[in-house]
């Protein structure tokens, strides 16, 4: 593919490669480019992310007096593509 120029601010976008996907994204944070292709690519590897991430649930500790919190962590990703632009 040829190098693209972002719309808005006329940078060249940076390419990279996501699972099957080649997406050109601005540097700038603008937005991304996908061909069709591409774009099927990454509806089905999100459609498996789905598939394959099911609800592991731990049972609840029993609460004393000695526990302390638990350290903030970063909530999980919502959706595979997000862990992708995160």
């Amino acid at each position: 593919m040829d190098s693209l120029t972002c719309p808005r601010c006329g940078a060249d976008m940076d390419s990279r490669s996501i699972g099957d996907a080649e997406v050109p994204a601005c540097p700038e944070g603008h937005g991304v480019f996908l061909e069709r292709a591409d774009l099927g690519a990454l509806i089905e590897a999100e459609t498996d992310w789905h598939r394959h991430a099911g609800q592991h649930t731990a049972p609840m500790p029993k609460i004393t007096a000695e526990m302390t919190p638990p350290p903030v962590t970063k909530l999980p990703a919502r959706a595979w593509v997000e862990t992708l632009f995160g």
